[in-house]
């Protein structure tokens, strides 16, 4: 593991900075869900000096660094792209890797010209799962196309919405299948060198990668051509914008970047940077191995292949799933969840705290990136959050402007300012000690006006789009609310 020198200014920035998480408790938003199911270990969440938001057990909420079991792993799809070793058990040394078949993708990529690598990735119209969706094969392509002395791969493994485990068993259950999808993609685009920035709430996956990491230098997988090390993060969400990550890792205090330029021109220490989230990359062998026209066969519309959705603990059946994009929101809640084990369903939050709440009359809804985008939800990183009709809505807004506020890097004024404002406004309309009028409306319209219109990045925008959906699909309770 690579230790970071970084800047005294940084220092301050991470909340996990030399501390450890033993005894730490679940502070994220599907063990808020869950909070009624253990009130004493939710009370030592909410208590601790130290916020910790997701350790990756939302299956298992509320949640603790000290109690874990295995969840329910399945998959829904015609072709299991992601989870074939991770629902067996897992694969965690190369000889069993390559005796499934692992490995034959990273020799058949070698083989090719960089140029065909990247059209094949083109052609199968994978997109980024880390939640924009933006096609993977234009990235790769712009990463190509730089002319450089040196460039750079930089796996996002610090993607930490509070619902979302699927990163966390793709890392600990399957590291090679990481580990040739990064070679392969280095081969693609040019990169010599590579990063995993890894999530410090997955020390169990830091372990299993600095293993698999040192086995894959033994079998020549990596060296001189391209090598990989893992960095692990120190608590930070911000972490998870690409641009935040990049001054992460270069040891400068985590604020997002301007662009342009792009990563792909400048990057990590002002070098062309192809960056990529864990589940994204888990794709490429399956689709050098079985074709770009196989993987572009699943799925439908604009969103092919398959996606890794994590269930909460609120659902009889919660666990990670692999399903075709396609699938309604209706059928992942009753088919894959069995539905509600307590309450009734007051709504699905997807793709983490900064995805609108899909309510119930809604369900009908395909899981696809415009499809979702057009109720003003988001597919996101896959965690989906049910909420059952003991969580008032207004608190369900409170707890996540609050994870807004605490997570804010500070950059943006409206997003370092406003965000506790609107946490405060509506912690009060929870406790029911606010008073609702149009001074609060106007105050609350004009701060998510400022936080959609001025944001550099995705956290304060997704804050005001998260606001903006529970306005359009609650608004009645909205209206009681603000008046």
């Amino acid at each position: 593991m690579k230790p970071l020198q970084r800047h005294v200014a940084a220092s301050s920035f991470y909340h996990l900075a030399g501390k450890t998480l033993d005894g730490c408790a679940c502070n994220g938003l599907a063990c808020f869900a869950a909070r009624a199911d253990d009130p004493v270990r939710w009370a030592t969440a909410s208590r601790q000096a130290v916020p910790v938001y997701c350790l990756g057990k939302c299956y298992a909420s509320p949640a603790d660094a000290d109690h874990d079991v295995r969840p329910y792993v399945a998959s829904h799809s015609r072709g299991s792209v992601l989870l074939e070793n991770v629902r067996h058990g897992g694969v965690r040394a190369l000889a069993e890797y390559q005796r499934r078949g692992g490995g034959a993708a990273r020799l058949a990529a070698l083989a090719m010209a960089p140029a065909d690598v990247v059209r094949l990735v083109q052609a199968s119209q994978l997109r980024g799962r880390g939640g924009a969706g933006f096609p993977a094969g234009r990235k790769w392509q712009a990463m190509a196309a730089q002319a450089a002395p040196r460039k750079y791969l930089v796996v996002n493994a610090d993607e930490g919405d509070p619902g979302a485990f699927s990163d966390r068993f793709l890392l600990e259950d399957d590291p090679f299948r990481l580990i040739e999808a990064a070679i392969i993609a280095a081969h693609a685009t040019g990169a010599t060198h590579g990063y995993i920035y890894l999530r410090k709430e997955y020390p169990a996956a830091a372990a299993v990668l600095a293993r698999a990491l040192d086995e894959a230098r033994a079998a020549r997988w990596l060296g001189a051509a391209f090598d990989l090390e893992c960095v692990i993060g120190e608590g930070s969400y911000l972490c998870g914008e690409e641009t935040a990550l990049l001054n992460a890792l270069e040891g400068r205090r985590p604020e997002v970047r301007l662009r342009p330029p792009q990563l792909t021109e400048c990057g990590l220490y002002g070098l062309p940077t192809l960056v990529q989230n864990v589940e994204t990359l888990c794709a490429v062998p399956w689709i050098v191995a079985n074709g770009a026209h196989a993987y572009a066969a699943l799925g439908f519309s604009q969103s092919r292949g398959t996606k890794l959705l994590s269930l909460n603990s609120l659902f009889n059946r919660p666990g990670l799933y692999e399903v075709e994009f396609g699938m309604p929101l209706a059928a992942v809640v009753d088919e894959l969840g069995l539905g509600l084990r307590r309450g009734r369903l007051a709504g699905v939050m997807v793709g983490g705290p900064l995805a609108g709440i899909v309510p119930p009359p809604l369900l009908g809804t395909r899981l696809g990136y415009e499809e979702m985008q057009a109720i003003g939800c988001a597919v996101g990183h896959g965690g989906v959050i049910a909420f059952a009709d003991d969580t008032p809505l207004a608190a369900i807004v409170a707890e996540v402007f609050r994870f807004g506020a605490r997570e804010s890097c500070g950059k943006c004024t409206p997003c370092h300012l406003g965000t506790p404002r609107l946490a405060a406004l509506f912690g009060a309309v929870q406790s029911g000690t606010g008073r609702a009028g149009t001074g609060e409306m106007a105050q609350c319209d004009a701060l998510l006006d400022a936080l959609e219109a001025t944001s550099l990045c995705g956290h304060g925008r997704g804050l005001a789009e998260f606001a903006r959906a529970v306005q359009l699909h609650y608004p009645g309770e909205w209206s009681a609310w603000l008046g």
